[in-house]
């Protein structure tokens, strides 16, 4: 493998593109923002390969210079110079990618339910200790499961570490959003949501959908998470567990109040609360808390929202029969 002779052509072949399809992008990109720039394919190919033979360095127009800058977060003297990695630098690189493939073909079934069980340990100190002590553990293990997923090569051990890590970007999400994060945590999330859509798992898209509607609802487009909601729960009708069916349904109830659609709220409590069932398998859906007490929480909270006076004697109900021990939601 030869060096790249320029910062520009090492971007280009790092985006996996040729130049004609570099060249594409790159206008479309000046269309999009406004840049007066172009670059054609020839002029492309003169700018990678580096200084003219006596040394001189290439002349680009201003416009171009900008657009390439714009695009690529990078000044033109640096995209035109040759890259300080060297073909050593290469190799190791190459090492260290296999070092890494390698790593991830070792994950197997006992493997993930380790890392299983080290994301319900999280969840353990997350009720203990607060997200603020542990959300930084949280960050570090969705970092783990991602770079693991990313050089896995199985297709099943890739299924299992996308659901895994749409578990823990959920509890990181959900701690970002208890923590004020809202834009970490709707980046958390959507993260979630790509992981389980890699999975195929419909309850774990369900969650992370739910998830997304939370950060709309704090951000105030109570609409929008009222519709993302109403799509989650339409889909897990007929593909998830009645337990994950109810909480979606009071996850609706809380949104819709939020949205001031006291009756609608009310109805989805309703069927949350004769979805509930009273015995669950915990190993068939993603990880949600939710029992008799803490659904009667949370429909006091969406009564509360609505300014209905029922409740005060709900919130009570629930405040009696609450463990002392605060559960997340997710």
């Amino acid at each position: 493998m030869r060096p790249y002779r320029t910062v520009l052509e090492q971007k280009i072949k790092e985006r996996r593109q040729t130049f004609e399809e570099f060249a594409e992008s790159i206008e479309t990109f000046a269309r999009e923002h406004g840049e007066r720039g172009t670059l054609g394919v020839r002029h492309l190919q003169r700018l990678a390969a580096g200084y003219l033979p006596d040394g001189r360095p290439r002349r680009v127009q201003a416009a171009t210079a900008r657009l390439l800058e714009h695009m690529l977060d990078a000044n033109i003297e640096e995209l035109l110079a040759p890259p300080t990695e060297s073909v050593q630098d290469i190799d190791a690189s190459e090492a260290r990618l296999l070092q890494r493939v390698h790593a991830s073909s070792q994950i197997d079934n006992q493997t993930v339910g380790t890392m299983q069980e080290q994301l319900n340990g999280l969840r353990r100190l997350d009720r203990q200790l607060g997200a603020a002590v542990v959300h930084q553990e949280v960050l570090a293990k969705v970092t783990q499961v991602r770079d693991l997923l990313t050089y896995s090569v199985s297709v099943t051990a890739r299924e299992q570490l996308a659901t895994l890590l749409s578990e823990v970007c959920c509890l990181a999400g959900w701690q970002a959003l208890d923590l004020g994060r809202i834009a970490e945590s709707w980046r958390l999330y959507s993260d979630a949501f790509m992981a389980a859509k890699l999975s195929g798992a419909p309850p774990f898209i369900a969650l992370a959908s739910a998830g997304q509607a939370f950060v709309l609802a704090d951000a105030g487009r109570t609409a929008h998470a009222v519709e993302i909601v109403a799509n989650a729960r339409n889909e897990a009708d007929r593909k998830c567990s009645r337990l994950l069916r109810s909480w979606l349904a009071a996850a609706h109830g809380e949104v819709l109040a939020g949205n001031s659609k006291h009756a609608s709220s009310l109805r989805a409590f309703d069927r949350a609360d004769k979805l509930l069932p009273t015995i669950t398998d915990s190993t068939i859906d993603p990880y949600v808390a939710l029992d008799p007490t803490h659904l009667t929480r949370w429909r006091g909270h969406a009564l509360a929202q609505c300014g209905d006076a029922e409740a005060v004697p709900v919130l009570n109900r629930a405040l009696t029969d609450l463990d002392p021990m605060p559960l997340s939601l997710v």
